[in-house]
């Protein structure tokens, strides 16, 4: 085990106030029929997937397992001159006018409550709370524990349970505020980032490299084919994976296609959309908790390389909270200094373990 280094984790209880409940009259209209009717037709029950189990979750496994080294602080809402960095002011007006209710936004069943406007304000604000952290050298890196997730969240819309971009308000403050001129966002989140790319989609400062599973699964977007436009092009890369991949390939990803993304591009700063569907437990993908580990020590080595260490983690998807809890919990473990494992095939240690039992019962004795 390498000596411990200090890691913050940024929680503020206000975004367990982003409550969607389907049993809610919402906004009358055809988006609450249509949603309603998708529901129905859906023959089993259904609540919201994104709530808020999935932080206080992550927050109970930290205080029953301690991290050695990690420490927490609060959070804080962003401005609007911070969210208008990457969301327009029409769509703004939008969701402060949503503020104190319910409503449907999209027909990806993405929804608010009456503290839901808040809650996405602090997560926006807490993911720049964790970035500033790092570049005022509090800390080498930190983990943004944030609700709800922000990828999928367009310049002028809301989508998969996303309100405002967080990653994307994070590195937009990181390049306006913080002196960053080149920024890279790796996602490993099962899901693509339709929302971060399309921000940053002819952006030459903002390097975007996605790993995901391919379309049609949701977003739909993401294809091999889409590298950026103008003088972005080249800083979006993604790379969309079928159905089951796991460990080896995620990590053969990170090693041919990020490394060398990651040495031309030289970065000042690296968050990580980390989300963690892709796990086995999850939305049919099949990366481990070493894998996990194991991208998180190469993204550890590159910031080190390229950035004076500095990198940051914010909260995507994850709805299993099992996985989701102990995946959060792996990473912290390696941003802390622990051991990075090298991930196996899954089972081979098992049957090694099974043969090393069973095989001397068949095997004869040579006679002296």
């Amino acid at each position: 085990m390498s000596d411990k280094i200090k890691v913050i984790a940024f929680y503020d209880e206000r975004m367990l106030d982003h409550k969607p409940d389907i049993e809610v009259p919402f906004l009358p209209g055809r988006m609450d029929r249509r949603v309603r009717k998708l529901l129905s037709a859906m023959n089993v029950p259904w609540a919201y997937p994104e709530h808020a189990g999935r932080l206080t979750t992550i927050r109970h496994l930290l205080e029953l397992e301690p991290v050695p080294g990690l420490e927490f602080e609060t959070g804080k809402a962003a401005t609007r001159e911070q969210l208008g960095r990457v969301h327009t002011s029409s769509y703004l007006d939008h969701m402060y006018e949503l503020r104190d209710h319910n409503a449907w936004l999209d027909v990806d069943t993405t929804a608010v409550s009456p503290g839901s406007i808040e809650a996405a304000e602090v997560a926006a604000g807490t993911s720049i709370a964790a970035i500033e952290a790092v570049l005022e050298g509090r800390t080498e890196s930190a983990f943004a524990l944030v609700r709800p997730p922000g990828h999928h969240a367009e310049p002028v819309r809301a989508r998969g349970f996303c309100l405002f971009n967080n990653v994307a308000v994070a590195a937009a403050h990181a390049k306006s505020e913080l002196g960053c001129e080149r920024i890279l966002i790796v996602d490993w989140d099962a899901h693509h980032a339709n929302g971060t790319q399309d921000i940053f989609w002819a952006d030459p400062d903002v390097m975007l490299f996605d790993i995901h599973r391919a379309s049609p699964f949701y977003p739909g977007t993401g294809n091999l084919e889409d590298v950026g436009v103008g003088m972005g092009e080249g800083t979006t890369v993604n790379v969309p994976m079928p159905a089951g991949a796991g460990d080896q390939a995620y990590l053969k990803a990170f090693r041919e296609i990020l490394i060398p993304a990651v040495d031309f591009f030289q970065p000042n700063l690296i968050l990580v959309s980390a989300g963690f569907d892709p796990h086995g437990f999850d939305l049919a993908l099949n990366v481990s908790y070493e894998g996990f580990a194991a991208m998180t020590g190469i993204l550890q080595d590159l910031a080190r390389q390229h950035c004076n260490g500095r990198l940051v983690f914010v909260l995507e998807g994850g709805y299993h909270l099992l996985s989701l809890s102990h995946g959060v919990k792996t990473v912290l473990e390696v941003l802390a200094g622990g051991a990075v494992p090298e991930p196996g095939i899954a089972g081979v240690a098992e049957v090694e373990a099974a043969a090393a039992f069973h095989l001397p019962a068949f095997q004869q004795e040579d006679e002296e």
